[in-house]
């Protein structure tokens, strides 16, 4: 399943399977209260992961973070 997330003042696609858990709300929820910590609090190479981010593919309670360069590919827990 695909969808749309508004951070940073650009569209960012989300996928994941329907094989989670938890409800789709839950988890957007989850996702864009930990990118908008992450982008004030975070270290800088997750700050320049999160500048160049394109996409996010959600597997299990995990956020896999790929952006523009393949080496700053991040993975980041959602708890």
């Amino acid at each position: 399943m695909k969808m749309l997330i508004s951070f940073q003042n650009k569209l960012v696609p989300v996928y994941f399977t329907t094989e989670n858990k938890q409800s789709v709300q839950k988890i957007l929820k989850l996702l864009s209260g930990t990118l908008e910590n992450k982008i004030q609090y975070g270290k800088r190479a997750l700050k320049k992961c999160l500048d160049s981010l394109i996409s996010i593919e959600i597997e299990g309670s995990e956020a896999i973070l790929h952006s523009k360069s393949e080496n700053d590919t991040l993975a980041l827990s959602l708890y």
